[in-house]
């Protein structure tokens, strides 16, 4: 028997016992991780799902946490004030050896379902994201009542929102106001936080913002750290 699964924004034709490579998940050498995304049984009797298979799943344990085949991107602008770049990549990978294919019962199997390393920082800055205003709400809901009064004092809370808009973010390199936009609502406002990314958050944010590679092509990295020192 084998199984079509979805992970990381592919899809693998595996078996019991196969070795295969995939987007880094958020799991330990030694631990065992359930793929429930599946969207083909082949056998005896092949099931198609709609779009994915009920019950169904796959276990894989967890071999190691590798690095792929580095991957080199050169750029060179032929303008009046020519540019070189040349950047290194090489993209997080989990090595897995598939243990058993579920035709049903995968939710009472007990095994922690495979979850992408990204995916896991993305929820945790997003819920911290959504917790800290909800205490902000909390302290400034009494004040308000007693500041209507004297409305001819609300000048200095305008010049603090100046102060906290962030980076003008459009300095990048194709970067204009809908990317600088998008940018900004998936919490990225200054130079010093792009200067700061690793690869797995080139890699994240890539593929929550489909980038499609054009951190590294036009890089904003570098871009970033010479902004933050002028």
């Amino acid at each position: 028997m084998f199984a079509v699964i979805k992970t990381g924004g592919k899809q693998y034709t595996v078996q019991s016992g196969d070795m295969l490579r995939v987007e880094k998940l958020a799991a330990d050498a030694g631990e065992k991780v359930q793929f429930n995304e599946i969207l083909m049984l082949g056998g005896d009797k092949p099931v198609v799902g709609a779009p994915l298979v009920d019950g169904a799943a796959v276990q894989a344990e967890v071999v190691d946490q590798v690095k792929g085949d580095k991957v080199i991107n050169f750029v060179k602008r032929r303008r009046k004030h020519s540019s070189k770049r040349t950047v290194g990549h090489r993209q997080q990978l989990t090595l897995l050896r598939v243990t058993e294919i579920l035709e049903k019962g995968a939710d009472k199997s007990g095994v922690k379902a495979a979850v992408g390393a990204g995916s896991i920082a993305a929820v945790a800055a997003g819920a911290a994201a959504t917790a800290k205003p909800a205490k902000k709400a909390e302290k400034k809901a009494e004040p308000k009542k007693a500041e209507k009064k004297a409305e001819p004092k609300k000048a200095a809370p305008k010049k603090a929102a100046k102060a906290d808009k962030g980076d003008d973010l459009k300095k990048l390199s194709g970067v204009g106001p809908a990317l600088e936009k998008k940018l900004n609502e998936a919490g990225v406002t200054s130079f010093a936080q792009i200067a700061a990314w690793t690869d797995a958050d080139v890699a994240d944010m890539d593929e929550k913002l489909s980038f499609k590679g054009r951190i590294e092509r036009e890089g904003w990295i570098d871009q970033a750290k010479e902004l933050t020192k002028g």
